[in-house]
């Protein structure tokens, strides 16, 4: 069942937004060769708890941290760890801020230092798409025509997209219907109303779109070890157009 939200609910969930996107320009500025995902993962729980947050990742089945952090290969739900990111890496951080019982979830990935002109690319690619698939984010359209978009652009630019890991509706819970696939074809699905919360958050690789999951039972790798990257917003579909609640 699709929970259509309130104006009011909305808002809450735009407040919760904008402490998630606050504390990604934070990371931002942190971002360079020798920092740990560790250290990030640090720094978001204690920033989203001076807010009056908390992070709704860690307990979420067992997961240990209030982010993941997903370098280079590592699709997504990366463990944050102690091995420091280097020159030329790339990273993806994602987090779920839970600000009094309304949620809001947003990845972004990152280049620390100088990257190789295809991670780059990738990088610009992915948000590029992430934007193409809230343009068509509008009452009337479908789920498909928001898949069928990312997909097209991401393929004509030389990426895959991930199939495997999709968007989804949120609100009071991390994942609620409907799902949002980034690929697929247009004029399927369920049909947008105003009051829908989802989530947009392509994730493109530079080799194929295939993964595999690290013996830990999280950590989702491209299967040849190609490169990939993710960009993540929550948005409300309003009589106005897409709202995104995580600005940055």
């Amino acid at each position: 069942m699709i929970i259509i939200k309130t104006k009011e609910q909305i808002e809450n969930m735009k407040k919760a937004g904008e402490i998630l996107a606050a504390c990604h320009r934070e990371i931002a500025k942190m971002i360079k060769p020798g920092i740990t995902t560790l250290e990030i993962d640090a720094f978001a729980e204690s920033f989203m708890k001076k807010h009056g947050a908390t992070p709704e990742q860690k307990g979420y089945n067992g997961y240990q941290f209030a982010t993941c952090g997903s370098p280079n290969d590592v699709i997504c739900h990366g463990f944050p760890n102690k091995t420091p990111l280097k020159d030329g890496d790339i990273v993806t951080i994602d987090m779920v801020v839970n600000l009094n019982g309304w949620l809001a979830d947003s990845a972004w990935s990152y280049a620390v230092g100088n990257v190789s002109e295809q991670a780059q690319k990738l990088l610009d690619v992915t948000k590029e798409s992430l934007y193409r698939g809230i343009e068509q984010a509008v009452i009337g359209n479908r789920i498909g025509d928001i898949s069928h978009a990312i997909q097209t652009y991401a393929e004509a630019e030389g990426f895959s997209v991930v199939r495997e890991f999709i968007g989804h509706g949120i609100g009071e819970d991390m994942h609620e219907q409907p799902q949002v696939p980034h690929y697929g074809p247009p004029h399927r699905g369920p049909r947008l109303k105003e009051g829908m919360v989802i989530t947009i958050e392509p994730m493109l690789n530079t080799g194929t779109y295939r993964s595999k999951v690290d013996a830990d039972g999280w950590t989702a790798r491209t299967l040849d070890g190609g490169l990939s990257a993710q960009y993540e917003h929550t948005l409300a579909i309003t009589a106005d157009g897409p709202i995104i609640l995580t600005q940055q």
